[in-house]
């Protein structure tokens, strides 16, 4: 094997984690794919079964080493505005934090899972629960939120892209 090919191959090898050290073990923070600011829009369904168009803006602030995600997300539609907010630690694949809303005056607790460019989540409040699915990859970026009683709105799905 060659000089050039054997420090190709060494080059891949460790851009796949191969040769991970000890102090690289910890999964790298989802987080920092989803810094900036987003746009786009997507679908709201009610538990009727309408079907109604969203345009959206979201900004995610992410700290230092990517551990810490303050998000904004704003949405509307004809009938429904929401006004989202929440503050998220990152720590070792696990996520846990708070969130508002404006426009209804709730708030609770999010907690779930982080693996690559995926989060699984579940927002609890007193009046409100919703599962929340999110997909960061490059500068596409996709939401599903569904919510786990009866509140009108059965999904909501996001497409929005960072600009």
């Amino acid at each position: 094997m060659s000089h050039s090919t054997l420090a190709r191959t060494s080059l891949v090898l460790l851009s796949l984690g191969v040769f991970a050290s000890p102090l690289q073990a910890a999964p790298a923070s989802p987080f920092l794919a989803m810094a900036g600011s987003w746009s786009g829009g997507g679908i709201l369904t009610t538990s009727d079964g309408a079907r109604e168009r969203l345009r959206c803006r979201a900004n995610y602030d992410v700290a230092g080493t990517g551990s810490e995600l303050r998000l904004s997300l704003k949405c509307a539609s004809e009938s429904y505005k929401f006004d989202l907010a929440s503050e998220v630690e990152y720590r070792g694949g696990a996520i846990s934090g708070a969130w508002t809303e404006a426009s209804r005056n709730a708030s609770g607790t999010i907690s779930g899972r982080a693996s690559g460019d995926h989060v699984e989540a579940a927002a609890r409040g007193n009046n409100f629960s919703a599962n929340l699915s999110l997909t960061t990859r490059g500068g596409r970026q996709s939401v599903s939120i569904r919510p786990q009683q009866e509140s009108g709105v059965t999904e909501v799905s996001l497409a929005l892209s960072r600009h």
